[in-house]
């Protein structure tokens, strides 16, 4: 296992994240040496100039929380990060569509956005407490289909939703290990011993808000 922090992408999409909040945070991954931070697209260009210099990846969030806008309206979302300085993309899949068995649909939403990233790698939140073992297998395997480079777990908004679970990050991890894809855990990640337990299932990425507790033991 690779020393923890390099697979910790520090995290703050609350609403209501302040500046003073955001520098804290990316004070804290250039100090703990994180991979990434993952911050909301307004904060993007803030961040890119915060971290100006620093080996810290911006990674930010698309159609995010409910995946429920317009294939075109996420893709542009996506142009824009990028433009801002965004170095991955995270993209909620559209769920009704997923629940309602439309894989068509499922795949073309992803598809719009790996064709707007380009070259930026884009992870795809399937909201697993939303979705079936089954469930998750199958988006998963979209994704593969798409042209995306992670599946990651959850957004961590959905109400009492428990977030990544090791279970589902195996079902994750051996769906998509053959097709060159990997997993990132996020939602309710809040010790050692969950990132631990997460990565030993198959994770490759943690996104979490307590990456300095996580680090510290």
């Amino acid at each position: 296992m690779k020393e923890i922090n390099n697979y910790i992408e520090h995290t703050l999409l609350k609403p209501d994240a302040t500046e003073a909040e955001l520098k804290k945070l990316f004070d804290e991954a250039v100090a703990y040496k994180f991979l990434g931070v993952c911050v909301n697209p307004v904060n993007v260009r803030f961040a890119k100039e915060y971290l100006n210099g620093s080996n810290v990846k911006i990674v930010t969030v698309v159609g995010f929380p409910l995946g429920a806008s317009r294939s075109d309206v996420k893709a542009f979302e996506t142009a824009k990060a990028i433009e801002d300085g965004a170095d991955e993309v995270d993209m909620v899949l559209n769920i009704t569509a997923m629940k309602d068995k439309k894989y068509s649909l499922v795949q073309s939403d992803l598809e719009a956005v790996v064709a707007a990233a380009g070259a930026i790698p884009v992870k795809v939140i399937l909201e697993t407490d939303l979705l079936t073992s089954d469930e998750i297998k199958q988006a998963s395997l979209i994704c593969a289909k798409s042209g995306a480079s992670f599946v990651k777990t959850s957004t961590g908004f959905v109400k009492n939703g428990a977030g990544a679970k090791a279970p589902d990050v195996r079902v994750m991890y051996e769906t998509v290990k053959d097709f060159g894809l990997e997993v990132k855990a996020s939602g309710g990640i809040k010790t050692y011993d969950d990132a631990v337990k997460l990565i030993e299932a198959g994770a490759a990425r943690l996104g979490t808000s307590s990456g300095a507790a996580i680090v510290k033991g």
